[in-house]
């Protein structure tokens, strides 16, 4: 197994660790309810140096990210990221990603631990004939994220910008201790927050400041997910995979559909004419936790299938998202969710389990 630059870290902070993504990473250090209040009430700071960044640059890097991604990739102006997804000709996403525009010839692509081999082939296969230069970088960056209502008072001081002019998605390069750091306001929390992006070695320091100053908790895996879960973020194998488009995920606003991108003619066949499944909200009604790939039924009949669940922090009833047939979406649908043999109520409801706090 792998490990971060910050492993020793997570170790000497006795975080319990687990296996991810051909990592070994810390789900949690004291616990995940703890660790998930700890960034909607003040800041966290993540270990996501899993994460795999991938360079393609020269003539043509323009033209080729946007036939690769969903959404319109600009070449200006340039502190601006772009969320989007890359898709196989049937629609089925090959990975959701950030698109960040370094130079008008020159985009970092950041993309998800498990997908990075994945995702290196498709991008060399589909860059035949185009005049790039394309390279993995993902063992020179560090990542940490730096999350919570907090975090611009823990982060701007570190840096000689205005780092608290930026908005969410807006990046800028600055310097910490003379080693540049990309300051992205951007993370998958729903707070406001930074991740920074930098050398190992550098973020190994960067690590260490926040965390010794003992302003900020360190977090694990596990309440990251119970975050982006409250902030109905997909997650790609969950809400998003090879059989899961970004229409029925509900990620429309990540596809544009004034270029040519691959899978685009699916997609809007499928957003012109509507998808045959939904992403939607589910509530339990009675206790229970509805869990991935649980079964969702109406009168018996599976219409679909939970894709995270979760009893949150603060929450009284069991929530989940689940892909299900869209004839069933419309709020308040009595359905049932299967969990352990055992049918428990439910009802469709909005994926809207928090406001997102981020800066606009």
């Amino acid at each position: 197994m792998k490990k971060t630059v910050l492993y020793p870290e997570h170790v000497r902070l006795q975080a319990q660790i687990v296996p991810f993504a051909d990592y070994l990473m810390p789900l949690q250090y004291s616990s995940i309810a703890n660790e998930h209040d700890a960034v909607r009430n003040h800041v966290g700071i993540f270990d996501v140096s899993h994460m795999g960044e991938i360079m393609i640059q020269g003539p043509d890097s323009l033209a080729l990210v946007n036939r690769l991604v969903t959404n319109l990739v600009n070449p200006g102006p340039l502190n601006k990221a772009t969320y989007a997804i890359m898709c196989h000709e049937d629609g089925g996403a090959i990975d959701d990603l950030f698109v960040y525009p370094l130079d008008v010839e020159k985009y970092l692509l950041v993309v998800n631990a498990s997908n990075i081999a994945k995702d290196e082939a498709w991008i060399r296969k589909q860059a035949s004939g185009h005049r790039v230069d394309i390279t993995n970088l993902s063992d020179d960056y560090g990542q940490i994220a730096v999350q919570g209502p907090a975090s611009i008072s823990v982060v701007s001081p570190l840096f000689k910008q205005a780092i608290a002019e930026l908005k969410f998605m807006q990046y800028l390069i600055d310097e910490y201790e003379g080693r540049p750091v990309m300051v992205s306001r951007s993370g998958y929390t729903g707070e406001d927050g930074f991740e920074l992006y930098a050398d190992p070695d550098t973020i190994w320091k960067l690590w260490k400041h926040f965390v010794d100053s003992a302003k900020v908790t360190p977090c694990g895996l596990g309440c990251r997910d119970t975050l982006r879960f409250e902030g109905a973020l997909s997650l790609y194998g969950h809400e998003l995979s090879d059989t899961i488009t970004p229409i029925e995920a509900g990620l429309k606003f990540a596809c544009n559909f004034t270029k040519d991108f691959i899978g685009k003619s699916v997609l809007e066949k499928q957003w012109t004419e509507g998808a045959k499944r939904a992403l939607v909200g589910i509530e339990l009604l009675s206790r229970g936790i509805a869990r991935a790939d649980h079964e969702v039924a109406v009168e018996g009949k599976t219409i679909g299938h939970v894709t995270t669940g979760y009893l949150l922090p603060h929450h009284a009833s069991g929530l989940a998202l689940a892909l299900i047939d869209k004839a069933y979406s419309q709020i308040g649908q009595a359905v049932d969710v299967v969990i352990r043999g055992q049918t428990i109520p439910a009802r469709v409801r909005d994926n809207k389990f928090m406001e997102k706090k981020y800066k606009r």
